[in-house]
C-alpha cells in the first residue's frame, strides 16, 4: 500500500537523527527548492510584465495596422480608400495620419520630433493617445481646429494696439499638443508658443529654405512610453498638410482590430484590397526586434535560475544518501519482515518527493506573495529613459506557477533514483551481520 510508504517517509523525515547533519543538508534542500521556485516565479513575473505593459502601453499609443504607399508618397484619395477599407473584417475603426520629422523649439531650447497630424475624432477610434491629454479641455479646443487662420488682418485694418495685436496673434495660432517630457525638455507648458521647423522646406530664389510656423501649446499627453512622451507632438491634419505643403494627401491610414493577434492576417488582406503600390505594417512587425528579445530573456531566466533548483536537487541526493546509509539498519529490518525492494525503493522516492513538495508550496508561496505586492505598491523603480517605463512591472501568471511547480517536482523526482535504487539493493544478512 502506497500508504505505508509515505507513512515511513514522513517518518524518516519527522524523526531525530542521531547525524544531525542529515537534517541540516534536508532542510537546507527544502529552503533551496524553495529560493529556486520563487526566484523563478518572480523573474517570470517580471517578464510577463514587461511583455504586458510594453505591449498595452504600445497599441494604446499606435494602432494594430498601417496602410502606406510602397514609394512613400503619400495616399491621395484617402477618403475613398478609408471607407472602403472599414468594410474589411475584424478591422473596428480606421483614422488617417501624417508623419514628419520636425525640429521643435522654443527660444534657447531645441529637440528634434516626430509630428504627427490626427483628425481628433477619428484619431480616438483606433489610439488612446489623445485621452491622456491634460488639460481636458485642450482635447476641444484641439479638435475644434480644422480652417486656416488669417493672422492680424482685423487688428491691421481697426487700428488696435500692438498688445492688442499680439494678443490676438497668439489666440489665432494653431495648437499643439507635445509629449510629458517633450514639453518639459522644451519649458513649453500649456499656453507657450513653439516654433516648428520642417526640414523639407520650400524653394525660393534663394534655394530651399526650411519650412516653419509657430504653435501654442494647447495640452500635453502622457503614454506613459518614454520614447513617446520625449519625442511625439500632434497637430491636427489639415494644419500639417499646410505646413508640410502635402495638400489633401495623408501619409498613411491606421486601422484598429477586435483581435490584435491577427494583425498579419488582416494586414495582409487590407494590402489586397488596397491594391497595386500600397504596403501594410502591423504592431509585431514594428517592434519585432523588442518582443523578440523579451522571448529570449524569459528563456534565459529560465534557465539560469533553474540552477539553483538543479543545486537544491543536489542537496536531496545528497541527503538521501546519507539518509541510506543511516537507515541501513531500519531497511534490513523492513526487508526481513516481508517489505519488497519496491516498497523499499518507494520509500525514498517518497521521501524525495515530500521535499520537493514542501519547498515547492513554499516557493509559489513566497514567489506569488512578493510579486503581487511588488506590482502593487511598485518597489522598483527604473529610469524611463533607459528602460522606456519607470517602474518594474510583475505580472505573475497561474500558468508559470504550474510550469515551475511541474519542472520543480520533476527534479526532485530525479534526484531520488539512485538513493532509492542503492536501498533497494540492500542485503538484509550483510546488514544485520554485526549487529
Amino acid at each position: 500500500m502506497a500508504s505505508f510508504e509515505l507513512f515511513v517517509a514522513a517518518r524518516y523525515l519527522r524523526a531525530k537523527r542521531r547525524q544531525a547533519v542529515i537534517g541540516v543538508i534536508t532542510a537546507i534542500s527544502i529552503i533551496g527548492v524553495a529560493a529556486g521556485v520563487a526566484s523563478l516565479i518572480i523573474a517570470l513575473a517580471i517578464n510577463n510584465g514587461f511583455r504586458q505593459e510594453l505591449q498595452e502601453r504600445l497599441l494604446g499609443s499606435t494602432s494594430h495596422v498601417n496602410l502606406m504607399r510602397v514609394e512613400n508618397d503619400g495616399i491621395v484619395n484617402w477618403r475613398t480608400l478609408q471607407a472602403r477599407l472599414d468594410r474589411t473584417p475584424h478591422v473596428l475603426a480606421s483614422a488617417p495620419a501624417i508623419y514628419e520629422q520636425v525640429l521643435i523649439s522654443r527660444g534657447s531650447r531645441a529637440r528634434g520630433a516626430v509630428l504627427k497630424g490626427v483628425q481628433p475624432q477619428e484619431e480616438l477610434r483606433v489610439s488612446d493617445l489623445l485621452n491622456s491629454v491634460s488639460p481636458r479641455t485642450a482635447l476641444d479646443d484641439f479638435s475644434r481646429r480644422s480652417s486656416p487662420h488669417q493672422f492680424g488682418a482685423d487688428a491691421a485694418t481697426t487700428g488696435e494696439s500692438d498688445f492688442a495685436l499680439e494678443r490676438q496673434q497668439l489666440a489665432q495660432l494653431p495648437p499643439i499638443i507635445l509629449g510629458r517630457d517633450l514639453a518639459n525638455e522644451l519649458g513649453a507648458a500649456t499656453g507657450a508658443v513653439v516654433l516648428v521647423t520642417s526640414p523639407q522646406g520650400e524653394l525660393t530664389p534663394f534655394g530651399l529654405v526650411p519650412k516653419y510656423q509657430r504653435f501654442k501649446v494647447a495640452g500635453v499627453f502622457q503614454s506613459g512610453f518614454y520614447d513617446y512622451d520625449s519625442s511625439w507632438a500632434l497637430i491636427t491634419l489639415p494644419d500639417a498638410q499646410r505646413l508640410f505643403a502635402l495638400g489633401d494627401v495623408v501619409s498613411l491610414v491606421e486601422f484598429k482590430l477586435d483581435d490584435i493577434y491577427r494583425a498579419a492576417e488582416v494586414g495582409r488582406a487590407i494590402e489586397g484590397q488596397a491594391g497595386a503600390g500600397f504596403m501594410a505594417t502591423n504592431w509585431m512587425e514594428q517592434n519585432r526586434a523588442l518582443f523578440r528579445a523579451l522571448r529570449l530573456e524569459r528563456v534565459v531566466t529560465f534557465i539560469t535560475i533553474g540552477l539553483i533548483v538543479f543545486v537544491a536537487a543536489l542537496n536531496i541526493l545528497i541527503s538521501l544518501i546519507m539518509m541510506v546509509m543511516e537507515k541501513t539498519r531500519d531497511i534490513a529490518v523492513l526487508v526481513s519482515m516481508g517489505a519488497r525492494r519496491s516498497q523499499i525503493r518507494r520509500i525514498f522516492i517518497y521521501q524525495g518527493l515530500l521535499i520537493g513538495v514542501i519547498g515547492t508550496a513554499l516557493g509559489l508561496a513566497a514567489g506569488f506573495s512578493l510579486a503581487v505586492l511588488a506590482g502593487h505598491y511598485r518597489w522598483i523603480t527604473l529610469s524611463a529613459e533607459v528602460y522606456a517605463i519607470d517602474y518594474v512591472p510583475f505580472a505573475p501568471r497561474v500558468m508559470d506557477g504550474v510550469l515551475v511547480a511541474a519542472v520543480s517536482l520533476a527534479i526532485s523526482f530525479l534526484a531520488t533514483i539512485y538513493p532509492s535504487q542503492s536501498a533497494a539493493r540492500i542485503l538484509p544478512a550483510e546488514a544485520l551481520r554485526y549487529e
